[in-house]
């Protein structure tokens, strides 16, 4: 009774007396204390191995308030012979403030109300108990001969021949200012990520139940004299991989805690904003990340998670209500969940965050009264897809994909009430204009043409081929000539002014045109022998030169258009 738990080991001997083999041990909890029962275990010790551990279950056949509880044997109790088990209980809130109330400065005793004998269904012939307390001042105790105290401890026994399920009653009044301080209600949220991260939150509602303060609260005696019972801070101890580490409250960041580094641990020191009293309650959450690989585990597309149902909140710590969200990713299913210890699981529950459609499966699992020997390890068990991993990605894709596509279709509608006459026909223009330059530029190629064909003429002198070639040029050049004329006839309907440089156009192109019909003519005179060389040299010089003139002339003006 160290602390503000109640720690029995008892050190059985049992023998059996009986003609035949037993398998079980039965042991009890008294009724003063059955209901604050949180923790029992039963071990076998092996000298320099590790600990047999047993299996405890509870009987329902136990009267007057008791609890029975039937241990396994690791192997049979033979007839005659003897076997040693430990059995280990864990009692909360079996320590009463007595007084109720006390001074800021006073110090805190308690009341602790058991029984002088071990619970067995058993004949006892004989027991000892030793009971250690946390000081020296010892108020009273219920004296049943032989017993007898010294400084911190009281001996009581040996009792020899005890009836089955004897009991007396006893009563133990002593000092004991170390922390009652107890977690009313803790929220353990869980977030496993399948890309590297464990995400934990801790939210935390606690009050002080030891003795009440009685009056008021004094800053100036706080800081003058010492108290006894009020809890300024405590120590948690995180996972050594414990990263990103937080406490707040509602208010915002707790500055004052401090986190030291570990070889094997994280120790968070947590402060809270005012030292807690007897009957004060705080309130805070804590949160912090670390890497899958040390706790998620897989083979195939089958997973576990192996991770700790509760954390060392702080020493000898008392967890009235416990739940545990395990929040797994989207498309997880087959989830089981198994624990050393019994525990309750709640109905299965739906988290929507960012990136998801369907919502993720949150398992919830309870439990009451939890002390540091339920410090170990839970597993949830499931079913998971590596593709669903795609998912998430592609969402993003397909996110920016509308959003571009969506941004693309609105700035290329026209919202405007009413219609802009003028702003039209400025761009019907400019569409004119560009297939009238378009039209431009393909007939200069027919020119060239023109001219190819005229230089095979005059090599090879093939009157058929070129008049051929002749032919098709013709052809495509009446047909560029006319798309000309359509265009400049709609650009003269869209805008009079351009009338007269449309014109000069037409004017300058019929020149050219001559010009190429003359260069035709001195080709087949010079191939029929009517003119020398020299004279087609020099004719074909001075048309190439004008109709260059005229072309050059011809795209200035469609340039100033």
């Amino acid at each position: 009774m160290s602390s503000q738990l109640v720690r029995i080991q008892t050190k059985i001997t049992a023998k059996n007396q009986g003609s035949s083999p037993e398998t079980k041990i039965v042991v009890g909890v008294h009724g003063s204390n059955a209901k604050k029962l949180a923790y029992i275990n039963s071990v076998v010790t092996v000298e320099d191995e590790d600990d047999i551990k047993l299996t405890v279950t509870e009987l329902e056949s136990a009267t007057g308030g008791h609890r029975l509880f039937s241990v396994e044997l690791d192997e049979a109790l033979k007839a005659g012979s003897s076997k040693q088990i430990d059995v280990i209980a864990v009692f909360t809130h079996a320590l009463r403030p007595h007084p109720a109330a006390i001074g800021q400065s006073e110090k805190q005793l308690v009341l602790f109300r058991g029984s002088h004998y071990l619970l067995s269904p058993y004949q006892v012939a004989q027991q000892t108990t030793t009971v250690k307390l946390p000081s020296s001042t010892i108020e009273s105790y219920t004296k049943l001969k032989p017993s007898s105290s010294n400084e911190n401890s009281i001996s009581l026994g040996p009792y020899r021949d005890l009836a089955p399920l004897a009991e007396s009653e006893m009563d133990i009044h002593f000092e004991n200012n170390m922390p009652f301080l107890t977690v009313n209600e803790m929220t353990r949220w869980l977030e496993v990520s399948h890309w590297g991260n464990v995400a934990v939150e801790e939210t935390y509602h606690m009050t002080h139940t030891g003795a009440a303060l009685k009056g008021h609260f004094s800053r100036y005696d706080y800081q003058r004299s010492p108290t006894y019972s009020a809890i300024k801070s405590f120590k948690t101890v995180l996972p050594a991989s414990a990263k990103d580490v937080y406490y707040r409250d509602e208010i915002g960041n707790i500055s004052t805690s401090n986190m030291n580094n570990l070889d094997d641990s994280v120790e968070l020191e947590i402060r809270p904003r005012f030292p807690l009293f007897g009957g004060w309650q705080t309130r805070y959450y804590m949160g912090y990340n670390v890497p899958t690989f040390e706790y998620l585990f897989n083979k195939g597309d089958k997973y576990v998670l192996r991770m700790r149902l509760v954390d060392h909140v702080y020493d000898d710590f008392v967890v009235d209500r416990l739940e545990v969200k395990v929040v797994l990713p989207e498309g997880a299913r087959d989830i089981e969940v198994t624990a050393p210890y019994s525990i309750e699981r709640a109905p299965q529950q739906l988290h929507k965050t960012y990136l998801d459609t369907s919502g993720r499966p949150v398992v919830v699992v309870k439990k009451d009264n939890v002390v540091d020997n339920h410090i170990q390890d839970f597993q949830v068990q499931y079913t998971f897809h590596k593709f669903v991993l795609l998912q998430e990605p592609l969402l993003c894709v397909a996110a920016f994909y509308i959003l571009f596509m969506t941004v693309i279709g609105i700035v290329r509608l026209d919202f405007s009430i009413s219609k802009d006459e003028a702003q039209d026909s400025r761009m019907k223009v400019s569409s004119l204009l560009d297939e009238l330059r378009s039209a431009v530029d393909q007939r200069s190629a027919v020119y060239a043409a023109f001219d190819s064909a005229v230089d095979k003429f005059k090599a090879s002198k093939d009157a058929t081929a070129f008049a051929t070639a002749q032919k098709k040029c013709q052809s495509d050049y009446t047909n560029i000539s006319s798309k000309v004329n359509a265009v400049g006839a709609s650009l003269i309907k869209e805008d009079a002014e351009l009338s007269e440089k449309v014109a000069e156009v037409q004017r300058k192109e019929t020149e050219r045109k001559a010009q190429l019909e003359q260069l035709v003519a001195l080709a087949t005179k010079v191939v029929s022998g009517k003119i020398n060389r020299q004279q087609f040299s020099e004719g074909e010089a001075s048309a190439k030169t004008k109709r260059e003139k005229l072309e050059d002339e011809i795209e200035v003006i469609v340039a100033a258009l």
